[in-house]
């Protein structure tokens, strides 16, 4: 019989891990089912883009999966019974529910906005962390008159590409950005500087310091009692990770992250693997990954190589999972590349402007590009399975 991997989620790391095993075993010896609810590619880190208006090229997951192997079920994700072994969804367009065995588990459901349980905000914020809410913020932007008041909550990486976005696409409205901080607190004097010096060439409205605790229709209300008006509220304080794996019998953080091993293998069940934002790893250098494509990546390189060496009987290779920079966008026109220690720390090093923002342009061209070609610059010798009724016990327990 072939072993039967299943990946839930094709974003940056679900769809890189399946396309990657894909590439590394003989289709006879396995099947892998990638179960997503959207039939295209979403470039999540390219999600404000849509926002103000632009258009990205369509990357249907049929084209990029062609004569891979690579099985694409479109579906979502309602239930993960690993005691069992099974997988329920229910299908993309009807109440259809089905029940998907597996031998193998790649579990890369990723993570959505989180309102941090501030009141008002589920009901009067926009969110982009998803393709469905990036568009609801694309016609209600598009629907505002010149001079009416957009507020961006969340002073982090996508807090200040949403604002900067908005501010250049829409320069007749009034942009502010709530940041819980100083602004780019955690950046190098360089890195600040010029986000500052960018922030106040488009107009935006700075408010440091400052902890939203109420959303309304017509504004937020701060910690302090003070209201900030705006028409439109754009919430990015954080990620919340996907719910299903809280409730199955995985071990799991109290983010709901799977705690996985330095082979993303989770530690209380040794056939599932977690990648990117569900799943809590450590880095090289010995602290936990954040939540990125910058970690997703190589954590899905490393679970897809682990997989098929253990399916293969073969050494394990171990991929070291560090950090080197920070990418942001600041508009279309200027950009910031922080460069980092590898814990993700700052260094008195970063580049700035234009040549910053086609940096940042090439690294998302790239990180798109590689979905579709997981193995850049690897053998793609494809390996057997070596089934496990054939080995000896002590090759079983060395595997594992």
């Amino acid at each position: 019989m072939q072993h039967r991997i299943v990946v839930l989620g094709a974003g940056y790391t679900g769809a890189i891990a399946a396309g990657r095993l894909a590439k590394r075993l003989h289709h006879e010896d396995v099947t892998i089912t990638l179960v997503n609810p959207e039939p295209d590619f979403v470039e999540r880190v390219r999600l404000h883009q849509i926002a103000v208006g632009q258009d990205l090229r369509p990357r249907p997951f049929g084209e990029m999966f062609a004569g891979t192997g690579v099985e694409l079920k479109l579906a979502k994700v309602t239930a993960v019974d690993v005691d069992r072994k099974t997988v329920t969804v229910t299908a993309a367009h009807g109440p259809e529910q089905e029940e998907i065995a597996y031998d193998t588990l790649v579990y890369a459901l990723g993570s959505g906005w989180n309102d941090g349980g501030v009141p008002g905000t589920a009901a009067h914020a926009h969110e982009i962390s998803s393709r469905a809410g990036a568009l609801r913020l694309r016609d209600r932007l598009a629907a505002l008159d010149a001079g009416r008041p957009v507020v961006v909550v969340g002073g982090g990486l996508t807090g200040l590409e949403a604002a900067t976005e908005i501010a250049e696409a829409r320069p007749d409205l009034d942009v502010a950005l709530a940041a819980s901080g100083a602004l780019g607190d955690w950046l190098s004097e360089k890195g600040r500087s010029h986000l500052r010096k960018v922030v106040d060439k488009l107009g935006i409205t700075v408010h440091e310091h400052t902890a939203v605790n109420a959303v309304e229709a017509d504004g937020v209300t701060t910690d302090a009692g003070r209201t900030i008006p705006a028409d439109v509220t754009v919430w990015t304080t954080g990620f919340a990770v996907h719910p299903i794996a809280q409730g199955t019998a995985l071990e799991v953080t109290d983010r709901g992250q799977i705690v996985v091993d330095t082979t993303m293998r989770s530690v209380s069940h040794p056939d599932v693997y977690a990648v990117g934002d569900a799943a809590m790893a450590l880095g090289s250098a010995g602290t936990p990954l954040r939540m990125s494509c910058a970690s997703g990546v190589p954590m899905a390189w490393q679970a897809a190589d682990a997989i098929a060496a253990r399916l293969a009987d073969t050494e394990v290779p171990h991929i070291a999972i560090h950090y080197s920079q920070q990418c942001i966008s600041l508009g279309r026109k200027e950009g910031l590349i922080q460069f980092v220690t590898a814990d993700d720390q700052a260094v008195d090093r970063a580049m700035t402007g234009r040549m910053a923002a086609r940096y940042k342009e090439l690294i998302c061209k790239g990180a798109a590009w590689g979905v579709a070609n997981p193995t850049l610059g690897l053998p793609t010798r494809r390996r057997r399975v070596v089934r496990q009724e054939t080995r000896s016990s002590a090759q079983v327990e060395a595997a594992a």
